[in-house]
């Protein structure tokens, strides 16, 4: 009962915070709509920076797999490291898109309370269009966004365990033992680095229309 009252006192707290944010930025003329394409750029920004770290720790992963002799044990650091960004870019992925979701939900259902408020039928069936075309979209941008970070846990994964494999066998044996998984590792990556470019690209098309008022 307890923990349920804590939930409750923060979500409260959360809405509350949300509310006076936009209260002070609607006050320097920033509406949630600007809020909502800033929101929308950082999450393409930080799906770019995870493409990155995924393919620069698959060069890792492929550097390691063709290493012959001397320190093993800095080579599993660099593919640990590797590993550690990319769980890093992971959760900023993640934490972008609910940011994204929370603004466009308080956009819509301001939007819709304000159409409700017009007298003129035409106005007002021109902002429901508005309204039903940017939700659209935004369906859309979701999807694409949810289908990419799907994608990605998968293939952290399978880094992990090759990560957590050379830690408990730092020989030779081991690393022709990973080399056979090259290929499976490299369609993983890839498969999601598409997934992912797909994303950024409806990200881009979001923003764009955002911009132009359509």
């Amino acid at each position: 009962m307890r923990t349920l009252q804590l939930a409750s006192v923060c979500v409260v707290l959360l809405v509350g915070c949300q509310s006076a944010y936009y209260g002070v930025m609607e006050k320097f003329g920033v509406e949630k709509r600007d809020i909502l394409v800033d929101r929308v750029e950082e999450g393409r920004d930080a799906q770019k920076e995870a493409k990155e770290q995924f393919q620069s720790a698959l060069d890792a992963f492929k550097s390691v797999t063709q290493f012959e002799g001397g320190a093993l044990e800095e080579q599993y650091e660099t593919l640990k490291g590797e590993y550690e960004d990319a769980s890093e870019q992971v959760e900023e992925v993640t934490d972008r898109i609910e940011s994204i979701e929370r603004v466009a939900n308080d956009l819509f259902v301001e939007w819709k309370a304000e159409i409700e408020q017009m007298n003129s039928p035409d106005l007002k069936a021109q902002s429901q269009k508005m309204l039903a075309d940017t939700k659209t979209r935004y369906t859309d941008l979701m999807a694409a966004m949810k289908k990419a970070e799907a994608k990605m846990q998968p293939v952290l994964t399978a880094f992990n365990d090759r990560v957590l494999f050379l830690k408990h066998n730092l020989n030779a044996q081991a690393i022709a033992s990973l080399s056979t998984q090259v290929g499976e590792i490299d369609g993983k990556v890839q498969e999601l680095v598409k997934d992912m470019e797909a994303s950024i690209a409806e990200a881009d098309a979001f923003i764009s229309a955002m911009d132009s008022g359509e």
